[in-house]
């Protein structure tokens, strides 16, 4: 991670105290304000109180234009932005007839196949004629079709394990797997830097959880071997089962994990290892095949895989891959398989049909000359940056490239200049992590 300098670091720490400040003066005057006006739901409890939606009043509302701005095309290297403009300090955004062609640096798109692509459109709208936009359906009713299963077996085949699982929807592999990974009496170490889907999933199960620092893994050793000679907290009972969550890059850093190192460590102390690829499967690796390809880490060392299918693949959902008897019991106990409805086919094609040019068998070497264009793609940009003086983290041949602003003022500003110079970009304000 960078070293702040102090200066910096206090004025930031300083604007955000300001903003806070005068955000609370103002919810002050409103409560007086408020007392003196009738509700017609005097006795109810507010169902957002102040403290509940302080950040998106106080903060988000400043600049809310520079998020969710809506496109009106495909999300591809250019896309058109439709302008939007508020009358109420941006409280609500309305939308005008004004378009801009931007070029599109705030997509995880990475490889292009969420535009009209020559081998994977026909197959998705020929899918698309065959079966139906959805299946109304849950997997273990009627939501199964020959192209779910085929996807399964492609997933499998691809990250390189036994079987697979797929979902329709990437946020929620996370949350609905890890609850019944794993529950009480268990013990949960993520790190630090962990995507919310993770946290929320491990929450959710009931877990000890305990955290790590950012992609150390002498301080994940360090917990490791603290808490499994504690035990379980009052009882000291051996943990019934220890998983360790990682991300193969990270989303908010562009941080390639320590795997093999983290792999290591794990086998020392007998913990499963949960590797969340969303933003790797697809994107890094000779073949694209995520960061045990790229680190050389065999996956039989790696228990649990898992990945979306939202950025290389330009499509929907996610994925578990592992052993059979992880994927069975996965089919028998996750809500997320048992209640939720399946991926669309159309999505399942797309899925489908794009590995197929990843790994070649289209019969052109289109996807070799893809994963070679975002890596020196991403390099370039990330180098140029450097020259340019911008203050970029992350690891090269990483597609997340995350420029850092600190300054609350600075970081709309630098969006909407963005946006006035044809570009759009991701903003991220991390305010406390």
């Amino acid at each position: 991670m960078v070293k702040i300098p102090f200066f910096l670091a206090l004025s930031t720490y300083f604007s955000f105290g300001l903003l806070f400040v005068f955000g609370h003066v103002r919810d002050f005057f409103r409560k007086i304000f408020d007392f003196f006006h009738f509700s017609s739901l005097q006795g109810y409890a507010p169902i957002c109180s102040g403290q509940e939606d302080f950040i998106v009043r106080r903060l988000y509302h400043r600049v809310q234009d520079c998020f969710g701005r809506p496109i009106s095309s495909a999300p591809d290297v250019w896309f058109d932005i439709v302008h939007r403009y508020s009358n109420d300090n941006n409280k609500t955004m309305r939308r005008t007839s004004k378009v801009t062609r931007c070029l599109n640096l705030g997509s995880y798109n990475y490889l292009g196949f969420a535009a009209a692509d020559e081998y994977c459109t026909p197959r998705v709208i020929e899918t698309l004629n065959r079966f139906s936009p959805s299946t109304c359906s849950p997997r273990v009713d009627g939501g199964t079709t020959t192209l779910h299963k085929e996807l399964e077996e492609s997933v499998a085949n691809f990250v390189g394990k036994p079987a697979a699982i797929v979902f329709g929807m990437g946020y929620a592999t996370n949350t609905a797997t890890l609850p019944v990974l794993i529950g009480k009496g268990g013990l949960i170490i993520s790190d630090s830097l962990n995507h919310n889907s993770i946290i929320n999933g491990a929450r959710g199960s009931g877990a000890t959880i305990r955290v790590f620092q950012h992609n150390t893994p002498s301080h994940l050793e360090e917990v490791l071997r603290q808490h499994i000679a504690e035990g379980q907290p009052r009882t000291h009972r051996r943990w019934k089962k220890i998983v360790v969550l990682v991300e193969g890059i990270y989303s908010m850093e562009g941080e390639l994990c320590k795997l093999p190192e983290i792999v290591a460590v794990c086998k020392k102390y007998k913990a499963y290892v949960y590797l969340d690829e969303a933003h790797s499967i697809g994107a890094v690796g000779k073949t694209g095949k995520g960061v045990c390809e790229l680190l050389g880490v065999d996956t039989a060392d790696v228990d649990v895989m898992m990945g979306t299918f939202t950025k290389s693949f330009g499509s929907c959902g996610g994925y578990i891959a592992g052993s059979k008897e992880l994927i069975q019991y996965l089919k028998y106990t996750s809500p997320a398989h048992l209640y939720a409805t399946s991926i669309s086919p159309p999505a399942a094609q797309q899925i489908i049909s794009s590995i197929k040019v990843i790994l070649g068998e289209d019969g052109s070497g289109r996807g070799a000359e893809k994963l070679a264009r975002i890596r020196e793609n991403s390099n370039f940009f990330r180098s140029e940056l450097q020259k340019m003086g911008f203050e970029v983290i992350g690891d090269y041949d990483s597609p997340v490239i995350s420029i850092m602003l600190y300054n609350p003022a600075k970081i709309p500003a630098f969006s909407r200049e963005c946006l006035k110079q044809n570009v759009r970009s991701s903003l991220f304000i991390i305010i406390c992590h």
